[in-house]
């Protein structure tokens, strides 16, 4: 960068004024520790992981931790949640029976997907935590290591294998082509694209809003105004849009699991 250019958080780089369109990247899902101890940084996205993770257990501890027969508001607000979790995703994949036992584990991952996606559009925070891959690999990795134990748990060694793998002898012929798919698929492809769908969603949304929240600020000048306004639409349809789509990613992110669970519960491939 030159030294007539204007960085991307000052305030006075607007159009006409010898600052070019400080334009969002890679750079933008980076921070500088906050702090470090004995050689780890502990950065942003860390924080509000930590502070997302205790908004999560507050919430429920609040609305459950004394419920009574008549539910007050927020106790309403959490069963109404909880119940969504239940019956929309875990009772709908596995069933009332098989489910329960699992509903505890599916709420949890809803809301702190559903929190991390949050940040993005809180003001202060302004950052999606699963835009980092790091995070939805990580929950993609549990939900990856529960599925591979229940697995060989309900079938056994062989039997997880083959649960896997799809084996059927009245395949015939073609049963190692469809054996080495079905491994490729749901050993290695699966945790992958887990991770990956809820990672690419975030990062492309906060791309989006930085691009035109910048970009209504960068136009603020002459007659930019004019260009800035509609810029400045944008950022609140897109603020909406993004809204939806985090509760949607939360969702997919569970339903997957819960299909993953399921087929690892089947007695047949």
């Amino acid at each position: 960068m030159s030294a007539d250019q204007t960085l991307a958080f000052e305030t006075n780089c607007h159009i006409f004024s010898g600052c070019g369109f400080p334009a969002p990247g890679l750079h933008s899902f980076k921070f500088e520790p906050l702090f470090t101890v004995g050689g780890f940084e502990f950065n942003k996205t860390m924080l509000l992981a930590l502070l997302g993770t205790g908004i999560v257990i507050w919430f429920f501890w609040a609305a459950f931790g004394r419920a009574k027969v008549v539910p007050g508001k927020l106790q309403m607000v959490g069963e109404a949640g909880y119940d969504f979790v239940r019956r929309g995703l875990v009772y709908e994949a596995l069933g009332k029976k098989e489910g329960e036992k699992y509903v505890p584990f599916m709420v949890s991952l809803f809301f702190f997907v559903w929190i991390m996606n949050l940040w993005s559009i809180i003001p202060v925070a302004q950052f999606p935590v699963t835009s980092i891959i790091a995070y939805p690999a990580g929950l993609a990795l549990i939900v990856y290591i529960m599925w591979m134990y229940l697995t060989f748990k309900n079938h056994g060694f062989v039997g997880g294998w083959k649960n896997i793998t799809g084996y059927d002898k009245e395949l015939g012929g073609i049963l190692p082509l469809i054996v080495t798919i079905e491994f490729f698929s749901n050993v290695i492809i699966r945790p992958f694209t887990h991770a990956v769908r809820l990672f690419a969603n975030m990062f492309a949304g906060h791309l989006l809003l930085l691009m035109f929240t910048i970009g209504t600020w960068y136009l603020l000048n002459g007659i930019g105004i004019a260009y800035a306004g509609a810029s400045f639409v944008m950022t609140i349809l897109l603020t909406a849009f993004e809204l939806f789509i985090q509760a949607v990613q939360a969702y997919v992110f569970v339903l997957l699991a819960c299909n993953y669970v399921q087929g690892a519960l089947a007695k047949g491939h």
